[in-house]
């Protein structure tokens, strides 16, 4: 029987957007500690590549993510869930959290249970008007994993984050962007030019991006004389950077900033 050598997860620079597309869509990207591992790596070396400004998570055929694929991983016993989540979803999530590059999920379909976290630990999501998200972990008698009960009441309050992970209901487009947790809705034939735009548009910006990006999320946990000794921190950092330079330059010549990310 010969192995496939097709990759799990796809990886492509244009224009200094990395594209990580889940490519598994025989099974809606299930994921697969191939597939965490690969999402990881990616996000690990974008953070020392300059040619990468931004990165998009997005998942081939039609779903983004169906979560853990449990045919093909199923893990039994609480140690080995354990360790499967320590050794693999936890470093995809701490990998693109710590990434001092934005990070946008290009939802093109459902997002379901780990399938949703995944979309969540991204600092964006755009999705197609068929996008559905669902904390399916209830439904086999789990609980939220892979950040899911972290990262959706910081997005929706805990009222809401509790009647998805408690009811596990399908939440359309539409709906989820009402409740803030899609930055925006566009149509299944426009998302990968809309992704491209949005990314675009993130990748023209500055070297303080990502310490913005680093803010937001200390912001979450600090408090007041904690979180302003952390602007501090940053604000001398984002002064340093020829960014900062171009951008007082460009602000006194009265035209528009060509920022490089360094």
């Amino acid at each position: 029987m010969s192995v496939s050598t097709v990759p799990v997860v796809l990886s492509a620079v244009e224009q200094g957007i990395l594209t990580l597309t889940l490519n598994r869509p025989e099974v809606l990207n299930g994921l697969t500690d191939g597939v965490l591992d690969a999402i990881a790596t990616g996000c690990r070396d974008a953070a020392t590549d300059d040619a990468v400004r931004v990165v998009v998570v997005t998942g081939a055929g039609r779903g983004f993510c169906s979560g853990q694929d449990l045919r093909a991983g199923a893990q039994d016993g609480d140690a080995d869930i354990r360790s499967h989540l320590r050794d693999h979803y936890v470093p995809m999530i701490q990998a693109m959290r710590e990434l001092q590059k934005p990070v946008i999920a290009s939802v093109n379909g459902v997002a379901a249970g780990a399938g949703m976290s995944l979309a969540l630990a991204a600092d964006f999501r755009i999705a197609a008007e068929s996008a559905s998200f669902i904390q399916a972990f209830v439904r086999i008698g789990l609980v939220p994993d892979a950040g899911s009960s972290y990262f959706l009441p910081r997005l929706i309050g805990a009222a809401r984050a509790l009647e998805m992970t408690m009811l596990g209901e399908t939440l359309d487009s539409a709906e989820a962007l009402r409740i803030g947790l899609v930055t925006k809705v566009v149509g299944d034939a426009d998302l990968p030019s809309a992704t491209r735009e949005f990314a675009a548009r993130l990748g023209r910006g500055p070297r303080s991006a990502g310490l913005i990006k680093q803010l937001i999320n200390s912001s979450l946990d600090n408090d007041l004389a904690a979180q302003l000794a952390r602007e501090e921190e940053a604000q001398f950092a984002a002064a340093q950077s020829s960014d900062f330079a171009e951008g007082i330059a460009a602000f006194m010549g009265k035209r528009p900033p060509q920022f490089t990310g360094s």
